[in-house]
């Protein structure tokens, strides 16, 4: 999954009108009611240095909510989890991404118990979740999508981030618009060895596609990137 993938609604949106429609309505507003109080209970707990009830909550949650076991969702990837969970060409936006809330939480729990190396996994874990939910434009209501990336992002910032959790991060900077930070990780991953100079080269055609002003809007100007390209030229000869 990469890229600034196909667009699609959820099988947990209304679609069409009668029924049906009300029917999905209903049941979306009661899966957000119930996620959002199970949300507000387990940062309750946590701030009441109560980790291990709010991780019993977490894998009550995951083993009862979402049709599949909690021990199923935690072996799949974050790709085939959101295959798994799309119907019909319909990802369900708003299960993937209370999962990866739920993910991102028991990776702060964790944490607070000491257990760093679990923690760091996890807290990947939801940031490809959501990632992935961003580049298929799978924006639910249950949360801001921008928000926990942001956030999650900040979470990690200390650590070095595996190159497929790189790969989403630089896609998803060019699907915002945030070309300096997008140019910052195809960097990175061209240094250790994860993109080769022929994808490097691919991306600064891309960008210089753009006009001029959503590349200065990207905190980059044309005469930038083209140098970039012909540095890039330069080293090949």
């Amino acid at each position: 999954m990469s890229g600034s993938a196909c667009s699609g609604n959820s099988e947990l949106r209304p679609r069409r009108g009668g029924v049906i429609g009300l029917f999905q309505r209903d049941y979306l507003v009661r899966m957000i009611n119930q996620m959002t109080e199970a949300m507000g209970q387990i940062v309750g707990l946590r701030r009441q240095m109560k980790q291990e009830e709010a991780l019993q909550i977490i894998d009550d949650l995951l083993d009862k909510r979402f049709r599949l076991s909690g021990r199923l969702i935690r072996s799949l990837s974050e790709e085939e989890l959101i295959k798994v969970m799309t119907t019909n060409g319909l990802v369900e936006r708003e299960n993937v991404a209370a999962i990866a809330y739920l993910l991102k939480q028991e990776a702060l729990l964790r944490q607070d118990l000491g257990k760093e190396a679990e923690s760091y996994e996890l807290h990947v874990r939801a940031l490809k979740l959501f990632l992935g939910l961003a580049l298929l434009k799978e924006e639910p209501e249950l949360l801001s999508l921008q928000e926990q990336i942001e956030e999650q992002l900040e979470l990690l910032s200390a650590y070095e981030l595996p190159a497929p959790a790189k790969r989403l991060i630089m896609s998803w900077h060019e699907a915002e618009g945030h070309y300096d930070q997008m140019e910052n990780v195809l960097y990175e991953l061209y240094e250790d060895r994860a993109c080769t100079k022929g994808e490097l080269a691919a991306a600064y055609e891309r960008l210089l596609r753009l006009d001029d002003e959503a590349l200065l809007a990207g905190r980059l100007s044309r005469d930038e990137v083209e140098a970039s390209l012909a540095a890039l030229t330069v080293k090949e000869a």
